[in-house]
C-alpha cells in the first residue's frame, strides 16, 4: 500500500469512493436519504492536510481534513481539524488496514499544523473503521441521527399546546438556551461551551433562517425546538432536509410525551412544505440526549476524537 498526499487530481476516484461509501451505509439504513453527489472535496484538497492510499494503481482510501481551527467543539482551547462525513472513505474489503496506514500519515501533517484535538466523522454501521480508530485512542464524542419525516407514535398530553413561533418571538425561547448551557457544564458532559446573548441569539436565528417552535402549559413556555436548514453533513442542503439544533424541555414536564409532540408539531408542518427528513445531532457524553434521540431517531455517523498530548508540540531538550 502506497500514502500519498491528497491533491486536486485526486477528487473524482476519492468522490466515486466516498459516494459508493455512502451507498452502502444506505442499503444498511434505509432511513437514510438517496444522494446523487457528495461532499465537495475541492476545500479539502486546497487544505493539504488529506492523503491517500493506492494499491496496484488503484486509490482504495483517502482521508482528508478542513483547515485547522481554534477551540475546538467550540468549548476547549485546543487547536482541532476535522474529517466529516464525506471527506473520507475507503475500500470496503480493507477498511481497518486501510484508515490505520492513512491516518499515521494525517496524523503527522495535523500535528505540524498544531491541531491536537482529531476529530472523524465514522458511519455508526462501519465497525471495522471504528474498531481502527479507537485502538488509536480515539472515543465517541458527537452522534448524527435521522427520522423519516413522520410523526411519532404518542398521545398529546392534556392541558399543553404546540405551535411556531414568529421571529419577533425568538427571545421568549432564550432562557432555555441558558438551561441547556447548564446542562451542558454538569456531569458527566462537562461542556463550557460560549453562550451569546439574547440579542446574538435571535440575529442568528434569523439570519439563518431558523425556525423555533415551543410547548406551553397553562400559558407558560415548557419547551422549545429549533430547526434549521443547515446540519453537521453533507445531507444538509438538500431542500428536503431540516436539522434540529437546539431543544430543551423543563424538568417537571419530562416524561409526559411534551417533546415528542413537539416534534410532532414541527414535522406536521414540514412534512406540509415537502421536507422529506429530519435529523439531529448530540453529544454521546450527554446521558440524557443520547437516551431520548435514539428512541426516535436512527444514529448514522459517531464522531470520533482524539486528544494528543500538547506537550508534542515542545522542542526536544539539547
Amino acid at each position: 500500500m502506497t500514502i500519498v498526499d491528497f491533491t486536486p487530481s485526486h477528487i473524482p476516484a476519492a468522490s466515486a469512493l466516498a459516494l459508493a461509501d455512502y451507498r452502502e451505509q444506505q442499503r444498511r439504513l434505509p432511513a437514510l436519504p438517496a444522494v446523487e453527489e457528495g461532499l465537495d472535496l475541492a476545500p479539502f484538497a486546497a487544505a493539504g492536510l488529506g492523503v491517500a492510499a493506492f494499491e496496484g494503481g488503484r486509490m482504495v482510501g483517502f482521508l482528508s481534513a478542513g483547515p485547522p481551527f481554534d477551540n475546538a467543539f467550540g468549548s476547549t482551547r485546543c487547536r482541532g481539524v476535522f474529517s466529516p462525513m464525506g471527506a473520507h472513505a475507503a475500500a470496503s474489503e480493507q477498511r481497518g488496514p486501510v484508515y490505520a496506514a492513512m491516518y499515521q500519515r494525517a496524523a503527522a501533517k495535523w500535528v505540524r499544523a498544531g491541531a491536537l484535538s482529531h476529530a472523524v466523522a465514522l458511519y455508526a454501521q462501519g465497525e471495522e473503521a471504528q474498531r481502527q480508530f479507537f485502538q488509536y485512542g480515539f472515543g465517541l464524542r458527537c452522534v448524527d441521527a435521522i427520522r423519516p419525516m413522520e410523526p411519532i407514535d404518542c398521545p398529546p398530553p392534556k392541558g399543553y399546546s404546540f405551535f411556531e413561533l414568529p421571529p419577533a418571538q425568538f427571545s421568549s425561547v432564550y432562557p432555555f438556551e441558558e438551561l441547556l448551557d447548564r446542562h451542558f457544564r454538569e456531569s458527566p458532559t462537562f461542556m463550557a461551551r460560549p453562550l451569546e446573548s439574547c440579542d446574538a441569539f435571535c440575529r442568528s436565528c434569523m439570519a439563518e433562517g431558523d425556525r423555533c417552535f415551543a410547548a406551553a402549559f397553562q400559558g407558560r413556555l415548557c419547551a422549545y425546538l429549533k430547526l434549521s436548514a443547515k446540519g453537521e453533513t453533507f445531507l444538509s442542503p438538500s431542500p428536503r432536509y431540516r436539522h434540529i439544533t437546539g431543544a430543551f424541555c423543563l424538568g417537571e414536564h419530562r416524561g409526559k410525551g411534551v417533546v415528542q409532540n413537539l416534534l410532532n408539531c414541527a414535522i406536521h408542518s414540514l412534512e406540509g412544505e415537502g421536507c422529506t427528513h429530519l435529523g439531529v445531532d448530540f453529544e454521546s457524553i450527554n446521558p440524557a440526549a443520547h437516551a431520548f434521540w435514539c428512541k426516535y431517531f436512527s444514529p448514522y455517523t459517531h464522531g470520533l476524537v482524539r486528544r494528543v498530548d500538547e506537550r508534542i508540540l515542545d522542542p526536544l531538550p539539547l
